[in-house]
């Protein structure tokens, strides 16, 4: 990719397998129409660049959905307009969205290892695209065929089908024309010396990404 004099090349970093899952999931897979309605399932650095992915797309509901609410004042910043807990209901998350959207969203992205998230946007869900998702090895995923016949689908994606030679430098150019915002994604920086304040931010859950500067 040849580096453009306006392009601050420490920002081609965050261009890195996680956010391109989740940007891509978004806009190449999941492929939301403008207007439409959207759930993201985690909200760690895949699942805002997956909203992130749905608010270029033009989608007017992005519900986002986590256990961590630290999260959801960051998430703001991607374009999320709802959130959801699981753990403050007492119900299925899949319902609790259904009653919110009147019968559910037209797109789900989910971008967590828990294969319950996964089943369920499937099943409440019109398209579901799984991206970045890493279950237990002895999950299983299990549905009713009759899902199947209702017209929904499931698709799988690998760095959101980015081809690296030919597409990213789209996403520079998104990001050039202000189309994409990766500053939200940079929470930290330190230099080379303090690397270790890097891997207890990672620890703490504090934050999205940081930036280690070798020049600093």
């Amino acid at each position: 990719m040849k580096r453009r004099s306006q392009f601050q090349f420490w920002f081609a970093a965050k261009i890195d397998s996680q956010s391109g899952s989740g940007l891509g999931a978004t806009l190449n897979v999941a492929k939301p129409k403008k207007g439409s309605s959207v759930a993201n399932f985690g909200l760690g650095a895949v699942g805002l660049a997956a909203a992130e992915g749905a608010r270029i797309a033009g989608a007017s509901r992005i519900i986002g959905v986590d256990l961590n609410p630290k999260r959801f004042d960051e998430a703001k910043k991607f374009g999320v307009t709802e959130f959801v807990n699981p753990k403050d209901y007492d119900k299925p998350v899949q319902e609790v969205i259904a009653e919110m959207t009147d019968g559910g969203v037209d797109r789900s992205v989910v971008c967590t290892g828990s294969i319950h998230a996964m089943i369920s946007a499937f099943e409440w869900m019109g398209c579901c695209c799984a991206s970045w998702c890493v279950p237990n090895m002895d999950d299983a995923f299990k549905t009713h065929p009759m899902n199947l016949l209702n017209e929904k689908t499931l698709r799988g994606t690998f760095f959101g089908n980015y081809k690296p030679r030919s597409d990213l430098p789209s996403v520079v150019e998104k990001y050039l024309n202000k189309e994409l915002e990766l500053e939200k994604f940079i929470t930290h920086e330190v230099p080379f010396p303090e690397i270790n304040k890097a891997f207890e931010y990672m620890l703490q859950g504090d934050g999205l990404r940081c930036i280690i500067r070798m020049d600093a």
